[in-house]
Formats: C-alpha cells, sequence, structure tokens
C-alpha cells in the first residue's frame, strides 16, 4: 500500500471486541462473534490485518463474552502489537471501553473499530482515506459512512445525513437516512473529556460532537457489509466472491 507522505496514519486502534454476540446465536453459543469466519476468515482477523496493512502499529482489542477464546485467537499475532482491554467482570459499552484503554491509546488520534466490521474497498484503501481526511483542528471524530440503500445484509433506516462539508446530522425519527455507520472511524481523546464513569455508549459523545460541529462522515468509497445474523454470512460471502471474480 502506498501512502502519501503528508497522511498522519494512527499509530494506534482500539478494536470493540467485547460484545454477547446475541443476534449470531447459535453461532455465538460456543464461539465469540468476532471470531466467526467469512470467506474462511474470522471477522477480528480482517479488521486487524487491515490495520496492519495501514501501517497500525498497536491495537487495543477489548474482551468480555468467551474472552480466552479471543485472548488465545490474538497470542500470536505480531502485526500489528496487541493489548488486551479485560473486561471480564464488567462490560463497559462502545464508550466506556474506550476510556478504558485511553491510556495505552495514547494522545493522538487513533483508529477506532469494531471487531464484526467487514467491508470491500474501492480503488483505494478506506483506512487510508480517512486518515488522509480527518483533521484535528475541525474534528472530534470522522466516521466512516456507508450508504444505506446499497449495503449488504442491511435493512435499517439508516443512522446519519451529511452536508456537503461532511458534518453529519442524526436520522430523524420515523425518517430514512442515507448514510449508517459502517463501525470505523477515526477518534480524537478529546471526544473523551468528561465522560460518564463506568458504562455508556459511545452514541453519547457523537451526539455532543454533533452540538459542537466537530462530527463529521466519510463516504466509504466499495462496499460494506451487515454480518448481524447466520444467514447475512452467506451474502456477505457471495459479495466478497462476486467482488474477486
Amino acid at each position: 500500500m502506498t501512502i502519501p507522505a503528508r497522511t498522519v496514519i494512527p499509530r494506534t486502534a482500539m478494536v470493540l471486541a467485547a460484545g454477547n454476540g446475541l443476534r449470531m446465536r447459535p453461532l455465538t453459543d460456543r464461539k465469540p462473534k468476532p471470531l466467526i469466519s467469512v470467506c474462511g476468515k474470522p471477522l477480528l482477523d480482517n479488521v486487524l490485518d487491515r490495520l496492519a496493512q495501514t501501517g497500525v502499529e498497536t491495537a487495543i482489542v477489548n474482551v468480555h463474552y468467551l474472552a480466552d477464546q479471543i485472548e488465545s485467537h490474538l497470542a500470536g499475532r505480531r502485526k500489528p502489537h496487541i493489548i488486551i482491554s479485560d473486561e471480564r467482570d464488567l462490560l463497559l459499552d462502545t464508550g466506556g471501553g474506550v476510556v478504558k484503554a485511553l491510556p495505552s491509546l495514547g494522545a493522538a488520534p487513533f483508529f477506532h473499530l469494531n471487531s464484526d466490521t467487514i467491508w470491500i474497498d474501492g480503488v483505494k484503501s478506506n483506512l487510508l482515506r480517512l486518515a488522509e481526511g480527518f483533521d484535528p483542528g475541525r474534528m472530534d471524530a470522522l466516521l466512516l459512512l456507508a450508504a444505506t440503500s446499497s449495503s449488504v445484509g442491511y435493512g435499517g433506516r439508516g443512522d446519519f445525513a451529511m452536508a456537503p462539508d461532511g458534518r453529519v446530522q442524526r436520522r430523524p425519527e420515523r425518517e430514512v437516512a442515507p448514510f449508517v455507520y459502517a463501525g470505523v472511524a477515526i477518534l480524537t481523546p478529546a471526544l473523551f473529556a468528561e465522560t460518564p464513569a463506568g458504562a455508556f455508549s459511545l452514541n453519547v459523545l457523537f451526539d455532543r460532537a454533533i452540538e459542537s460541529g466537530r462530527l463529521y462522515g466519510l463516504r466509504l468509497e466499495g462496499v460494506w457489509m451487515h454480518v448481524g445474523t447466520p444467514d447475512a454470512i452467506a451474502a456477505a460471502e457471495a459479495a466478497i466472491l462476486a467482488s474477486a471474480a
């Protein structure tokens, strides 16, 4: 992968792998969702391989449900370097999990990814596009957004609308929004100033950033796949195979 000289690639990443995977049952009765395979490759490996290819040096992976399996799976990985953030005793949700990991993430902006997100890049790496587009002077967060209408396996109403300058707004109730959050972002530690104690959703901070005009989006180039249920795996595999044909 060729990286433009002026692009600042985050050196750390937070990978969320602590969920219970309830909607993926029965596949997750004995295996955590991040280790469910699509086209023979665990979802978690897909995310970590993309980070390694982009130049990320360290990934903090939080664990809770069937945590021993994830730790064992990651034990032999060298790139990126893995730090486990243990949430066995208390699941901290998407926001609280990051707060716990902040000392390991450092003071610079970092990638933030759901461990079960999966996509097919277009001409250019979407992680690289996020790094090129992130401006800490204007943004507390830059979210990768997929088109609601063309995402594989997604049947929801979307999450956000996006202005021409990239600023995002929440979908109004009972309406359909053009973009869904793809589970990939660059976040700045400043987003987590004065956060609630314990478990809380990252959406609390996204809403705060919207109010201050500092939440931005970048449209994903390629295809995003929503692998939320066992039935969605086949659709994702068909899309991946079609892209390779």
